[in-house]
């Protein structure tokens, strides 16, 4: 039997040849092999060092052939010790060869850990004893004999002592790349070939040079007439990281001629005055009054400068591109995500589904990259198929400080600052900020790589930071080691200058013509940079003017359809290809959808919700929802994505169909997403994808609305004063699941006070609707009515299903968006005792116990949207019970939470002298919810008992 296995097995010595042919093939290239011979090869790699892993045995073999070619005639007439001495030679020069391979496999592995990338000379280069020729068994005496190269780049043989030279130029100078960790090999040969064919070492004409040396000088002569002009203010200054306005200029110039047609930047402050300027061409003039605080407020509240966003063009070979810089917050790399999402709508707009034309760049600081978990978040939305904007070029300016604290031991837990893009197989490129020409070439090779793979790629431009934290803080106090160094340095033009004056370029005197030109521009306030395009209007960018004159937000709109439309939507809505095959439960659904479309049921949530993402397809809205189970629903009532049972003989694309895309051969889009397990990332994703595209309704859902909480930094800094900050408009819509069921603390509360506190100068709308046709309308009245304001909605969960809250097919056609819902009751007014007033899935519970009870006095009103607040509405409404004594204001939240407290003094402002104000509501709570089920049915049961107590 053991014979039989051993013959059968494909590990057989007869298989010898062809098991040697798969193992070279999956050294070249791993994905070359079966899966099976992948991880069977994986399993044989020594795991404790990367420097010896086995490599290619086709060079080696090349070259012993051809040396025992050379010694075969002498071989055949020597004696036998000298064949034998030949033998062991042979076998010597075979283990020498292989040390060279694996040595040069180590540079391209190890060699950044010796790259000269810190300007102030403060890093202590790590000890790597893979590096040296002596670790793979290499002498001095091996240096000037020939071995074959492998696959480096260049001559295909060499000395090792030239090997040697050529790998340190390549990863030990000023460029320090990483990316032998990809799993790609086209990715890996394709960065080898750029970096190893120039031995990483700039080659630019005088004329270019003497152009860097300008926009070094822009760069320095802005920070230092600011510093002198406006003395102690704060700027953020980008001084000691100047060779990032020659690196944009560089960026901005190749993409034009690679044909990208628009720039997407994000940045936090430090340098961004500089970008502002010298890259994006605001006049110093603008800049000017912003610091001497003349600029005219437009805006309610406003914004410091180095907060602000800007648009513009710039020239390039490809013709005009233009430029935007997002409008950011203080909260470091908070604005990634707005950025993506702002170029996914952009892309979206123009058709651009490769990310050809329009390109994201995010700008960072080293503390901050490592530091911020959006920064993970963002970039595991790079390759997925909702999110993804064909790649990213991350610039992460590399000070080598925080705010105070420049300890790598107390400011991350990695070695470099970017090892974070190492989760989604980004390739890094480490290079020194005093070396522009470096500078220049990584960014080439960076965007280069974006465009060809479609992937991010990062740049960690070391450098330094001159001043502190902000102008008027010291940074001797922390660091002073550091900072006598600091204080030392020439400064980056300066040393350029030089540079440029012993190779011939430039004379002394031109270097210090560039300055007084710069400064001569300052003086009179004017831009320099001559390829700014101020006059460009592109033809690409959204139309918002029909949402900047002033609207009323309860502008009455028409949001019915009409009966016979109505029914046709439900009939493509529920229309299914007669060989896919609905899970039993989904089939249900959708043939009561059927009978709803039809008339013979009423419409539940899911139906209306659907209907009206239909209609509004219909008539030209495109449609996004985004959020963690958004094509089912987490509550089983969506069902936008239906899944083939039979996938295995499916015929339609990854086995969904989506009813959505079927309604009309002219339809827009309809995307629905189920986002990757974040809130933070996806919501600023959303929200920067809204500000981009008026025309579209926008919708990300929570999959609880207690969830937002990992999202509050976009919903305070964004969603709720992007208006009043920046002017950004925006009509996002949030879904969040709310309701006291019995879930528990954290899957109960959508947070309604926190929404309710945001509230001031109109600035988002905070609804609670609490019938299908209430969302039919509110949804369908976020598009039309021109106004674009975020929408906050508390969505049900139990009421998706509730037997009561349900709609008619006239009431879709009929009515529109109600902010208040009147008593449904046929009670006579004037014997009404209490007005409860109330929102949400309380209601139900509310006149479930009032028919329970036979109670006949007390009214019930639902207030179904909280902000703006319906005042008109609501005095028409407490008008009607003129012999009313008693409003009371009921909710299932604690008295703390929910809208009572935001609530009451609309309340108050509309109600008589003689009237008096009470609540039912839980008791004040730490926690949102309780989590025994038990007491917190008793806690709803106390409230709504309260609410028809004799005396409140």
């Amino acid at each position: 039997m053991i014979k039989q296995l051993l013959e059968d097995s494909k590990l057989f010595g007869t298989n010898a040849a062809f098991i040697e042919m798969l193992y070279d093939q999956y050294l070249e290239d791993q994905t070359s092999v079966p899966d099976q011979w992948r991880l069977y090869f994986d399993s044989l790699q020594p795991t404790e060092s990367i420097s010896i892993r086995d490599i290619s045995h086709t060079p080696v073999i090349e070259s012993l052939i051809r040396s025992a070619a050379r010694h075969e005639s002498s071989l055949s007439d020597t004696p036998s010790k000298q064949a034998e001495q030949q033998a062991i030679d042979f076998e010597v020069q075979e283990r020498k060869q292989i040390a060279v391979l694996q040595l040069i496999n180590t540079y391209r592995f190890l060699g950044v850990r010796r790259a000269n990338l810190d300007p102030l000379n403060l890093q202590q280069k790590q000890d790597v004893p893979e590096l040296d020729p002596e670790f793979h068994g290499l002498t001095d005496v091996d240096m000037d004999k020939v071995f074959h190269t492998g696959s480096l780049v260049g001559p295909e043989h060499a000395t090792l002592q030239e090997i040697l030279h050529r790998l340190q130029q390549t990863y030990c100078g000023s460029i320090g790349a990483e990316y032998m960790y990809i799993t790609d090999v086209k990715q890996k040969r394709w960065l080898q070939n750029r970096l190893e064919s120039v031995c990483s070492q700039p080659n630019f004409t005088p004329e270019y040079k003497r152009h860097i040396l300008e926009r070094l000088t822009a760069a320095e002569g802005l920070e230092q007439y600011l510093h002198t002009r406006y003395v102690g203010q704060k700027r953020f200054s980008g001084e000691g990281n100047e060779s990032l306005i020659p690196m944009l200029d560089k960026l901005l110039q190749h993409a034009g001629t690679a044909g990208v047609q628009e720039i997407v930047m994000g940045m936090a402050h430090r340098g961004r005055l500089s970008v502002l300027v010298n890259t994006l061409g605001k006049m110093p003039s603008e800049l000017f009054q912003e610091f001497e605080g003349k600029q005219p407020q437009e805006l309610t509240s406003g914004d410091v400068k180095y907060h602000q966003g800007f648009s513009s063009a710039v020239m390039t070979p490809g013709g005009v591109m233009r430029l935007a810089l997002a409008f950011n917050p203080s909260h470091l790399e908070i604005v990634n995500p707005v950025v993506e999402g702002s170029v996914r709508a952009r892309q979206h707009r123009i058709g651009d589904k490769n990310g050809d034309l329009i390109v994201p760049v995010l700008i960072h600081g080293d503390a901050s990259f490592a530091g911020q978990g959006v920064v993970m978040e963002t970039l595991n939305l790079s390759q997925t198929r909702g999110y993804g904007t064909g790649g990213t070029v991350h610039i992460v300016i590399n000070n080598q400080i925080g705010f105070t604290t420049s300890d790598p031991r107390d400011s991350r837990s990695t070695l470099y600052c970017t090892d974070v893009v190492k989760m989604i197989d980004a390739p890094v490129l480490h290079v020194n900020g005093d070396d522009p020409d470096a500078v220049i070439l990584a960014t080439e090779i960076a965007l280069d790589f974006r465009m060809q793979f479609r992937k991010d790629i990062a740049i960690d431009l070391v450098c330094f930071r001159k001043l502190g934290h902000n102008e008027q803080d010291e940074p001797m106090v922390t660091q002073p080691s550091m900072y006598r160094v600091i204080h030392q340095h020439p400064g980056v033009r300066k040393l350029y200058a030089d540079r440029l004056i012993q190779q011939g370029v430039i004379k002394e005197a031109d270097a210090e013509a560039m300055v007084q030109s710069y400064q001569d521009a300052m003086d009179e306030g004017r831009n320099p940079n001559t390829t700014i395009c101020y006059d460009y209007k592109s033809p690409n960018t959204a139309n918002w003017a029909p949402f900047l004159s002033p609207a009323k937000w309860n502008q009455p709109v028409k949001t019915g359809v009409s009966i016979e439309d109505l029914k046709h939507l439900s009939e493509r809505l529920t229309t299914i290809p007669a060989t896919f095959q609905l899970h039993p439960r989904v089939e249900k659904v959708i043939e009561d959808r059927r009978k709803m479309g039809e008339g013979s049921l009423p419409l539940d949530w899911g139906m209306a919700e659907s209907l009206a993402y239909a209609a509004l397809l219909k008539e030209g809205y495109p449609v996004r929802i985004s959020g963690q189970d958004s094509g089912r629903g987490t509550f089983f009532h969506r069902h936008a994505v239906l899944h083939d049972q039979n996938r295995e003989q499916d015929q339609w694309e990854d086995g969904i169909y989506i009813p959505l895309r079927y309604i009309t051969p002219k339809q827009s889009d309809f995307v629905v997403i189920d986002s990757i397990l974040s809130e933070e990332a996806v919501l600023g994703f959303e929200y920067g994808y809204a500000t981009a595209r008026p025309d579209e309704l926008v919708i990300w859902e929570a999959q609880f609305g207690d969830f937002a909480n990992g999202a509050q930094v976009v919903i305070d800094q964004f969603i709720a004063s992007g208006e009043a900050k920046w002017g950004r408009l925006c009509g996002l819509v949030l879904f969040l699941p709310h309701g006291y069921e019995g879930q528990g603390p954290e899957h109960s509360s959508a947070r309604l006070e926190r929404f309710l506190q945001l509230c001031a100068e109109y600035n988002i709308q905070v609804c609670i609707p609490s019938t299908p046709a209430q969302i039919f309308h509110l949804l369908r009245r976020q598009m039309i009515r021109p106004i674009r304001k975020p929408l906050i909605v508390i969505t049900p969960k139990s009421m998706l299903r509730h037997k009561e809250a349900v709609s008619s097919l006239e009431e879709l056609a009929n009515d529109q968006f109600q902010p208040i819902i009147s008593e449904t009751g046929t009670f006579a007014t004037e014997k009404i005792k209490r007005l409860i007033v109330c929102s949400g899935k309380i209601y139900y519970e509310l006149i479930a116990y009032r028919r329970e009870h036979a109670i006949t006095n007390m009214a019930i009103i639902r207030l179904e949207q909280l902000y703006p607040f319906p005042h008109e509405d609501f005095q028409a409404e407490i008008n009607h019970y003129a012999r009313t004594q008693e409003i009371l204001w009921c909710q299932e939240e604690p008295g703390n939470q929910g809208a009572w407290h935001r609530i009451q003094h609309y309340l108050l402002r509309h109600m008589r002298p003689d009237q008096k104000l009470g609540y039912a509501l839980r008791p004040s709570s730490a926690s949102p919810s309780v989590g025994y089920f038990a007491m917190d049915r008793f806690r709803q049961r106390e409230l709504i008992e309260a609410a028809f107590r004799d005396t409140i």
